[in-house]
């Protein structure tokens, strides 16, 4: 094998998992057929929930020195915005920063960590058996062939590893399309972010870096025109003046494209040893900025299992447990990218103009608009138990920070534990038999006690196993009969050991 894990594709999602991968110490290889990181930037925004990841592994700072925190979101883009900020999280705010900007910082990230990454290279084929993964791709120096375990197609909405494995990808074409230019406007408006919706069309302008602004607008009158058809600068600020009454002087475009509503899943997103990821796996209409956010959360569920896989102590389901839990979260994603679609650009009248109004005002009520803000957030994502007697209510939530106290009396983050990638075992209860207990090499044991007086739900927990991406395995309440043996059963089921 010339590698343990090949990874074809090298923006956000891939280099994400390398990363995570790397830090495991699995041999990893990207193939990225681009030279270098594309200065185009679809996504603009890091989600509460991705911002949590990044936290664990002790990168978010990197990403806050470059981008601009913003405390709500939206959804649809109705007047009413999401309010991120009530978010029990210490990311309840989404980040703005371009995507180059993000694909640079895990890149650098990954290669740090031990990642290899071959670029202009374009993979031809690929081809899997019993052993592994063969990649046939054309580089800088010729045609290259290339062996791993396992293989990650993170390579896009038009993904050669899932042709060539011939997953069905289920879905439908676009009936819509936007237009969407970066450009210098002569005459900014007022206000920072502009969104108007009108029987006119709907149009959305935000700032960018280097005194660029991000127009996006549909025009119900070029709605019906091909993705494939390039946007010229005519026609967006025909679009502009028809919504907004005025093109703002739009010039200098460094980038003008067109996007579609096409909506495709990944009927299976592992196929023996070969896995996708990110676009490769779903692609939706980009509403509310969720797509780079979940390929990442995805590559926080999968790298730690392909690892444990690979090192030899993954329970045999484990693997599978990627789709199974990953497919649900993102079919969930499809409907909420159609319902905005729906709000967004499907009918430009007086009753649609209704229709969102009263949603805006339903979104006033507080739990209706956390309902929202969670769910653009990721922050309500939770998996369903994988063994019958799991029951206690943390099982399968995410891990929110809180704080930590060691019996010396120093105070230290949850997210502290998560920095090398491992199981936690976290201790809270100050019981004495588990001091003679012996932990699988996997896992990482620590003993605290509660220092932060908002965790009630964590009140009653005698001990917790976390998995490497912030998800509670199995808890072991106070109450418990026997800990040792409920805590067994945990460790048995996830790790394969006593």
């Amino acid at each position: 094998m010339d590698y343990e894990v090949i990874i074809v594709g090298g923006g956000p999602v891939g280099m994400m998992l390398a990363s995570e991968l790397a830090l495991a110490n699995i041999q990893v290889c990207v193939l990225e057929r681009l030279s270098q990181t594309t200065p185009y930037s679809r996504a603009l925004s890091i989600h509460p929930r991705t911002l949590e990841l990044l936290d664990l592994r002790g990168v978010k700072q990197e990403f806050l020195k470059r981008g601009t925190p913003l405390t709500t979101g939206h959804f649809a883009g109705l007047d009413t915005r999401l309010d991120f900020s009530v978010i029990d999280s210490s990311s309840n705010y989404s980040l703005f920063l371009p995507q180059s900007e993000t694909e640079a910082i895990l890149e650098n990230n990954a290669v740090r960590l031990g990642a290899h990454i071959l670029r202009n290279t374009e993979v031809l084929s690929v081809v899997q058996d019993d052993e592994g993964v063969e990649v046939t791709a054309a580089g800088t120096k010729g045609m290259v062939r290339l062996k791993a375990a396992y293989l990650v197609g993170a390579d896009g909405a038009g993904s050669i590893v899932r042709k060539q494995t011939g997953i069905p990808f289920i879905g439908h074409d676009e009936t819509l399309t936007a237009m969407q230019g970066d450009v210098i406007l002569k005459h900014p408006p007022a206000l920072p972010v502009v969104s108007r919706y009108s029987e006119e069309g709907m149009i959305m302008i935000v700032p960018l870096p280097a005194a660029m602004h991000r127009v996006v607008l549909i025009d119900p009158h070029r709605s019906h025109i091909p993705k494939s058809e390039p946007v010229t600068l005519e026609e967006l600020r025909s679009g502009m003046l028809r919504i907004l009454g005025d093109d703002l002087g739009a010039g200098e475009p460094s980038w003008l494209t067109r996007f579609g509503n096409a909506t495709r899943q990944a009927q299976q997103y592992r196929e023996r040893r070969i896995f996708l990821a990110g676009d490769a796996a779903h692609v939706h209409f980009p509403a509310g900025g969720q797509g780079m956010n979940v390929g990442i959360q995805e590559a926080f569920n999968l790298g730690w299992k392909l690892a444990a896989d690979l090192k030899g102590w993954a329970p045999p389901w484990l693997l599978d447990s990627y789709h199974n839990e990953r497919f649900p979260v993102n079919t969930s994603l499809l409907h909420n990218t159609q319902v905005q679609t729906l709000l967004f650009g499907t009918s430009f009248t007086s009753s649609m103009i209704q229709l969102r109004k009263m949603m805006s005002d339903m979104l006033n009520v507080p739990a209706a608009n956390y309902q929202l803000a969670s769910r653009i957030a990721a922050v309500d994502v939770h998996y369903d138990p994988t063994l019958p007697g799991s029951s206690h209510p943390l099982t399968g939530r995410r891990l929110a920070e809180f704080q930590l106290r060691s019996e010396q009396g120093d105070v230290i983050s949850s997210f502290e534990l998560f920095r090398d990638g491992s199981f936690v075992l976290l201790h809270l209860a100050s019981d004495e038999k588990m001091n003679i207990c012996q932990w699988p090499p996997q896992i990482k044991a620590f003993s605290y006690t509660l220092a932060d007086r908002s965790t009630v739900d964590w009140e009653d927990v005698h001990t917790v196993l976390i998995r490497p991406d912030g998800y509670i395995a199995w808890a072991v309440s106070r109450s418990e009969s026997d800990h040792i043996e409920k805590l067994r059963q945990g460790l048995v089921h996830w790790c394969g050991r006593s």
